[in-house]
């Protein structure tokens, strides 16, 4: 996965090593920071552990076609920033399907049974809005009502995106704002992502591994070397620093560390397929194929072209020991026994996505345990006044996604700058 060179690769300017923000990662939220930065006149610098950036949103050549491999939708075109900065920027942004497909047994759903699955999505809906309104904070499996023949389809697609099996995930952190206004960047959301990067002053290959705030400013460690800044914005994924691959010194206070254990790793994979002659012919459309006892989501020819996304989440990821080969001859086999084995003929899998053991992920994203949504905004919250945290897992709104993001990044370095501009202008040298 690692191995594919991104289809837009932005021209990056010098990132000096004495600057007043240093912004640890180059994914959406360390983008924007350092895009805040430079508008509010603040010198930074951007130290990414890749040798590319945008981390989680990346896209890169597959079969002679630029493919998302990890992030792809700009969910909820209202409130998402890059949809309104996409738009100002005249990037090539489209709106998706509002309509998908269903197969049951193998069969095209009429209309009749289309608009049962919908219902039962709805009341499913009903039922985690209502308990996100209550003072404890339950986890959806606890609030999922029976929905009789719809129950296993309805769960398989909420734990999908919800990232976690659904007794894992918090009901007051449920994504609802998610599934309507959608869009889709032509070309890929990853190469949209490193248009935004062009001309910042990024360090690829140059892992932060500590981080010194005992002092008026902070440095930076890594084996890149040492950059010395008078605030620090921290946007790597929750996952990498539950595993405590930055040491602070001193450690963080308490309250952040028990918010960064309050997350789990999330999981949403996607196998490949390049399918020529897949029995799908409308474009970008989301198919919910659904069997006697198991249910998987199918994304259809993306851009209009032969590749598609089956999407894996967390149980069946685990099942198969997260193996490429493993998860690529499930999907064929699964797919087979669905549509029948002349459909799949002509099938290939030319990629299988592994963000849960990506070394500078660990997380599609940040998964909020049953009574732990709040502590989103405390991980937000800034730390001895010059350090912040930022990224999804910060947003309480916009969480998972790249949108949230960068909305966390921008804000952060805001927050940042406003304390820098105020503060005394006798500040010591921090060299």
């Amino acid at each position: 996965m690692n191995a594919l060179r991104p289809v837009q690769v932005p021209r990056l300017a010098l990132a000096p090593s004495d600057v007043d923000v240093a912004i640890v990662g180059a994914g959406a939220a360390g983008i924007a920071a350092a895009r805040r930065c430079l508008a509010e006149g603040l010198t930074c610098t951007v130290l990414e552990a890749r040798n590319r950036i945008g981390g989680r949103c990346v896209t890169v050549p597959v079969g002679g076609r630029p493919l998302d491999l990890g992030a792809h939708w700009l969910h909820a075109g209202d409130l998402n920033p890059l949809v309104a900065l996409g738009r100002e920027r005249g990037e090539p942004l489209v709106p998706a399907p509002r309509s998908g497909g269903l197969v049951v047994e193998g069969v095209l759903a009429d209309e009749a049974t289309a608009r049962a699955q919908f219902d039962a999505f709805e009341t499913a809906g009903a039922a985690i809005a209502e308990a996100a309104g209550l003072s404890e904070d339950p986890s959806i499996a606890d609030v999922l009502p029976e929905l009789g023949r719809w129950r296993q389809p309805v769960a398989a697609t909420l734990a999908l995106i919800s990232g976690r099996p659904l007794d894992e995930v918090s009901a007051h952190d449920f994504p609802s704002e998610e599934f309507g206004d959608n869009w889709f960047a032509k070309g890929g959301y990853g190469a949209y992502l490193a248009r935004l990067a062009e001309g910042l002053p990024i360090a690829l290959g140059h892992p932060v591994d500590r981080i010194d705030w005992s002092g008026e400013g902070v440095s930076l460690e890594g084996p890149g070397g040492q950059v010395r800044a008078r605030a620090a914005i921290v946007t790597v994924p929750i996952a990498l620093l539950a595993e405590d691959r930055i040491r602070f010194a001193p450690a963080l206070p308490e309250p952040a560390r028990d918010a960064i254990a309050a997350f789990l790793p999330g999981t949403y994979e996607h196998v490949v397929l390049d399918w020529a002659n897949s029995p799908f012919r409308e474009a970008d459309r989301l198919v919910k194929i659904v069997g006697p006892d198991s249910s998987y989501g199918l994304m259809t020819r993306i851009e209009g072209g032969p590749l598609h996304y089956f999407e894996i989440d967390h149980a069946t990821a685990e099942a198969l020991g997260r193996d490429a080969s493993s998860l690529a001859a499930f999907t064929r086999d699964w797919l087979a026994a669905r549509l029948g084995r002349d459909a799949v003929r002509g099938l290939a899998i030319p990629c299988v996505t592994d963000w849960v053991r990506d070394s500078w992920s660990r997380a599609a994203w940040a998964v909020a345990r049953p009574g732990r949504a709040p502590d989103r905004r405390t991980l937000a919250e800034p730390i001895g006044e010059r350090l912040w945290i930022a990224g999804e897992a910060t947003s309480v709104r916009l969480w998972g996604t790249v949108g949230g993001a960068w909305e966390e990044g921008d804000a952060a370095a805001l927050a940042a700058a406003r304390r820098l501009k105020t503060s005394p202008a006798d500040l010591p040298d921090l060299m």
